[in-house]
């Protein structure tokens, strides 16, 4: 794994209150991996973060981008980025991996005129089978989350990474997702009715999958308020897995799991 394989948290904000106020950044995750590059979750102020990024990320160099789910603070930057990728339009290039109900129905959030811009758009379903320049990824399962909501499993031969997007708890999550480097959306702090993970339940999936890296992101009030970063401390001495709370700007080595 090279030191140049790595994960930028554009943002690390979730739920109503955090994406309103912008206690956290809602921007999503940047990935490079054996030279290619993508963008996860462009929620609101993705664009912004990127091109203002310390560790000079440029939109038109992207590959494609990865929509989860049609939520607003997952999908809101969604056709500026296609704009971004493609410089305008002018240039066709790019895939769309997105569930079905972002682009088609009356509340879909992909643009019809943008969607010609791109070189490919693909839609995610239970159990799918993906391939991003040699970069092969899967969404393992429907999580319990409104509307069509897929998590991720990468897997280029030397590491596997896998991010565990919005969804209520459910038994099946940590197989499905058991991998070098897990990344976790907690907005929770305890459980609720919520159909969003908690910290609680997240240290069972680590207890469970016992990855080489756990990172949190995507947290909400209570997580806020409570420090994550002395939240993920406790729970790396309570599982005796390193625990790592993401932060904004964040840049994660993926050579570091690896050495």
């Amino acid at each position: 794994m090279a030191d140049t394989d790595y994960i930028v948290f554009l943002g690390t904000g979730g739920a109503r209150i955090v994406v309103a106020k912008q206690l956290r950044a809602t921007g999503g995750m940047w990935f490079s991996l054996d030279n290619t590059n993508f963008v996860i979750d462009p929620g609101p102020g993705s664009l912004v973060r990127i091109t203002s990024s310390k560790h000079n990320l440029d939109p038109t160099k992207l590959d494609a981008i990865l929509l989860s789910h049609k939520h607003l603070d997952h999908s809101n930057d969604i056709n500026i980025m296609i704009e971004a990728i493609t410089t305008g339009g002018t240039i066709k290039r790019g895939q769309l991996f997105c569930p079905k109900d972002a682009i088609e129905g009356e509340d879909k959030v992909v643009l019809n005129y943008l969607r010609g811009f791109l070189d490919q758009i693909t839609t995610l379903s239970e159990g799918g089978k993906y391939n991003i320049n040699g970069i092969r990824f899967t969404t393992p399962i429907r999580h319990q989350h409104p509307g069509n909501v897929f998590g991720f499993v990468f897997d280029n031969d030397k590491l596997k990474i896998s991010y565990i997007v919005d969804t209520k708890y459910f038994s099946k999550l940590a197989d499905v997702y058991k991998a070098d480097v897990m990344i976790f959306n907690v907005i929770r702090l305890k459980p609720s009715e919520i159909e969003h993970l908690s910290l609680d339940e997240v240290k069972t999936i680590i207890q469970q999958a016992k990855p080489k890296t756990a990172i949190l992101t995507h947290f909400g009030m209570t997580m806020l308020k409570a420090k994550p970063w002395e939240l993920a401390e406790k729970l790396s001495d309570e599982t005796g897995i390193k625990v790592i709370a993401a932060r904004d700007g964040m840049k994660y080595s993926l050579y570091e799991t690896t050495d």
